[in-house]
């Protein structure tokens, strides 16, 4: 059996659609879908749009993700290692063998932890637009190689899979897509990169949305450090210099890519040095839904 959790945020139309992506997966496989969402709208919408048993709805109790996920693993979870759980969000979706992909990374006993492939889905040759490009590309080409190589790294929160039965819950002041491949890591598993699992993603279009989408996220991996110290850092300032520095350099095509690039370095050293000094000021990421709400990465709704 296959849980798969959409966590959403009043966005009904974009989560039919993320939902209509699950059902219509090229796949043999036994899956229920899982809602989650803080507002009973959702519910009432989804319910006479999509005429599927498969399909259930949980309202959220509002205390965050991390905290609903929680709820979900206990509640929902059999304690076979060969059920799993997908966790992905409401305002993406996924190609149709996602399902397919992920399921056949499973079949090694040895993989706790499977992460998709984000794709970003703007065309609007926006300058954000090509900022999302670059950092994805390098993203994939790293998480590919750490895979094959059996290294540790840290999931995609768009979309990644765990085996059941192995956790039960996790930290709920972090990002979950960090946390629990380590919990998974720490018990002897693997982490997968299915790279053909893919899952369409829509990026900031704006400074102030992109601003503080970056800036929160930042938080989140930093408070790692006082989580789990010994845990190996992928997603830190250090690990952008050595892995995506020379890459990112090195991928314009004319001037006008360029330019844009020099101000993307520049972009992510203020995102970190702003990170780092409300960090110094005790304003910890806090693990609630959405606190600075990202209007421009809102598909549908």
């Amino acid at each position: 059996m296959i849980h798969i959790i959409i966590t959403s945020y009043n966005e009904p139309k974009a989560t039919i659609r993320a939902v209509k992506a699950f059902l219509n997966q090229k796949t043999k496989q036994d899956f229920k879908i899982l809602v989650v969402d803080p507002f009973p709208k959702v519910e009432e919408i989804l319910k006479k749009e999509i005429k599927d048993k498969r399909v259930e709805f949980y309202l959220d109790p509002g205390e965050g993700k991390g905290y609903a996920l929680n709820l979900l693993f206990q509640e929902y979870g059999t304690g076979k290692n060969d059920h799993i759980f997908v966790l992905t969000d409401g305002d993406v979706y996924v190609s149709d063998r996602a399902i397919e992909e992920i399921a056949a990374a499973f079949r090694d006993k040895k993989t706790g932890c499977v992460t998709g492939r984000p794709v970003p889905i703007d065309f609007t040759g926006s300058k954000y637009e090509y900022w999302a490009e670059v950092a994805f590309k390098r993203i994939h080409q790293v998480r590919k190689r750490m895979s094959q190589n059996k290294q540790f790294f840290e999931c995609s929160g768009y979309l990644f899979a765990i085996r059941d039965g192995v956790i039960f819950d996790f930290p709920t002041n972090t990002s979950e897509d960090s946390i629990i491949p380590y919990l998974f890591w720490k018990k002897g598993y693997k982490i997968v990169y299915a790279d053909k699992a893919e899952v369409y993603v829509k990026n900031p279009n704006n400074w102030k949305d992109w601003f503080n989408q970056k800036v929160r996220n930042i938080k989140a991996h930093e408070n790692l450090n006082k989580i789990v110290p010994d845990m190996p850092r992928t997603k830190s300032l250090f690990n952008e210099i050595k892995e995506g520095a020379l890459f990112a350099i090195l991928q314009p095509k004319n001037l006008k890519q360029f330019f844009w690039i020099i101000q993307f370095y520049f972009a992510r050293l203020y995102i970190y040095l702003t990170a780092f000094k409300e960090l110094r000021k005790n304003k910890y990421y806090k693990d609630g839904w959405r606190e600075t709400e990202i209007q421009s990465t809102k598909p549908l709704d």
